[in-house]
């Protein structure tokens, strides 16, 4: 059952106050308006809808694009020969990987998304692709494959415009910025959900990479890293913020203007970047 600290009023019985919430669409609920059910109280309107039983089954099944995900990541990985033992990489590493000045000179915006799915080497895509099924496993049956893919997308988009309002003239690849994206979000779901991020383990999970971010000589994308968390946040809010059935559509339509948002301020980082004469 999902509470809050402070009381709402009923959405039903607006003179009414309530520290409950639907379990379903989060709204407050009054005890009139109360329906217990085994997933907590829910409001008249979710109610009426059949609960479905998670089993392993069909958990499993509501995660596919969490695997599509981490096959291109890994395919990407492998076809630029960026993920040997020396990462070198080869043309499509080249032509792929987030870099500031050829998005502003030559306007090769898809560096903003495909910078996300190469790697600099095996451990690198290891460690990102783990923590990319640990997160979609507890994302994507929860928010539907349309909002977690807009979610992973918007949080790509942000660590991508992160890396380059920091370091626009630096090489930069992997999933980082959209992982921390996704953390940033299990992390306020849990806790919108009634639950504790930090007993969960995913606040530690948080705090260890961000240490680790700011470590010096790990050659880490400092940008990169706090852009996904802050995009990752932003979309997580904005899916909470819509998530009945009526306001759903509403909150999709957010999450597309979210990502044309931090990809024109990539943009606009990439050629704020280069020396004052060069610029455009």
């Amino acid at each position: 059952m999902a509470t809050s600290t402070s009381a709402q009023t009923c959405y039903r019985h607006p003179s009414r106050e309530t520290r409950v919430s639907c379990s379903n669409c989060g709204r407050p609920i009054c005890p009139d308006c109360m329906t217990s059910t085994p997933v907590g109280m829910r409001c008249p309107e979710c109610s009426r809808d059949r609960t479905q039983v998670r089993t392993i089954q069909n958990v499993q099944a509501a995660v596919q694009l969490t695997p599509v995900l981490i096959a291109v990541c890994v395919i990407a990985g492998l076809a630029s020969g960026s993920v040997g033992a020396g990462g070198a990489g080869n043309q499509l590493f080249e032509r792929g990987a987030l870099f500031g000045p050829l998005i502003a000179l030559d306007h090769e915006y898809w560096r903003l998304i495909t910078g996300g799915f190469l790697h600099s080497g095996l451990i690198h895509l290891g460690f990102n692709m783990y923590l990319l099924w640990m997160l979609g496993n507890l994302l994507e049956p929860a928010l539907g494959q349309v909002r977690f893919g807009l979610l992973y997308f918007t949080s790509l988009l942000a660590g991508s415009a992160g890396a380059l309002l920091v370091e626009p003239n630096a090489v930069t690849v992997g999933a980082s910025g959209a992982v921390f994206g996704l953390m940033a979000a299990a992390f306020l779901e849990l806790r919108q959900r009634g639950f504790d991020p930090m007993a969960s383990g995913i606040g530690p999970l948080i705090l260890l990479n961000l240490v680790i971010t700011f470590v010096p000589g790990f050659n880490i994308s400092i940008g990169g890293h706090i852009g996904g968390l802050i995009g990752g946040a932003i979309a997580i809010t904005l899916i909470q913020q819509t998530s009945s059935k009526q306001r759903r559509p509403y909150g999709i339509a957010g999450l597309i203007v979210l990502c044309v948002v931090f990809a024109v301020v990539g943009v606009v980082a990439a050629d704020a970047g280069l020396p004052p004469g060069v610029r455009g």
